[in-house]
C-alpha cells in the first residue's frame, strides 16, 4: 500500500492560556481533516501581562488540555514559532517551522486573509462562546482573584497554572502584588 500523506489544518494562535474554546476547535478541526497543526504564536514572548506563559508551558497545557477532552494526540502537532513582525510574509514564515499542511483554521480576519494570500483554502471554525472562552478574560480574571477562571480551562490546565504559579506571575508582572 502507497504511502498517502496526511491532510493537515494549521491552527495559530498564542493560548496565553489554553480554553475550552480552543479544546472546541481542534476537535472541530480534525473531523475535517487527518491532523491538526497547533503553532503557538508569540513562542519568544512570556513574563507580561498579555503572554505570562512559556512557550514550554503552552505546549505542556495544550496537550493536557486535549487529553482532558480525549483528543488522539497521534493526530496532533504543537509547534512554537517566533513572532517575525511582518504580516506579507508571516504564513510563509510559519512554513519553515511546521509540516506541509493544505488548510489554514482560523476566525481573526487577519489571519484569514493572510492565509488566502498565501494561497491556502481557510477552514473558519465556529465561534464557541467567544465572548466567555477568552483569553483576555481569563488573564483578567486571574489578575483581579476571580477564581471563576477555573471554569474555562480544561482542570489539568487550572493544576499547571498553580504548579508554576501562573496567577501569582500574572500579578506581579502587572504591579498587583
Amino acid at each position: 500500500m502507497a504511502y498517502r500523506s496526511p491532510v493537515r489544518g494549521l491552527y495559530p494562535g498564542r493560548f496565553q492560556p489554553v480554553h475550552w474554546g480552543h479544546v472546541e476547535v481542534v476537535k472541530w478541526a480534525l473531523q475535517r481533516v487527518d491532523e491538526v497543526i497547533i503553532v503557538i504564536g508569540t513562542a519568544q514572548e512570556s513574563h507580561t501581562v498579555v503572554n505570562p506563559f512559556t512557550a514550554g508551558e503552552r505546549m505542556l497545557m495544550i496537550r493536557a488540555a486535549l487529553q482532558d477532552a480525549g483528543v488522539d494526540l497521534g493526530r496532533v502537532w504543537i509547534v512554537p514559532v517566533p513572532d517575525i513582525l511582518m504580516n506579507a510574509v508571516w504564513v510563509k514564515y510559519v512554513e519553515l517551522y511546521v509540516p506541509p499542511f493544505r488548510y489554514g483554521i482560523a476566525r481573526n480576519p487577519l489571519v484569514v486573509r493572510l492565509f488566502k494570500e498565501a494561497g491556502y483554502e481557510v477552514l473558519v471554525p465556529p465561534p464557541y462562546e467567544r465572548g466567555l472562552y477568552s483569553s483576555t478574560t481569563i488573564r483578567k480574571m486571574m489578575l483581579l482573584g476571580d477564581e471563576r477562571w477555573r471554569q474555562l480551562v480544561p482542570p489539568s490546565v487550572a493544576k499547571i497554572i498553580d504548579e508554576i504559579g501562573g496567577v501569582q506571575r500574572i500579578r506581579e508582572v502587572a504591579g498587583r502584588d
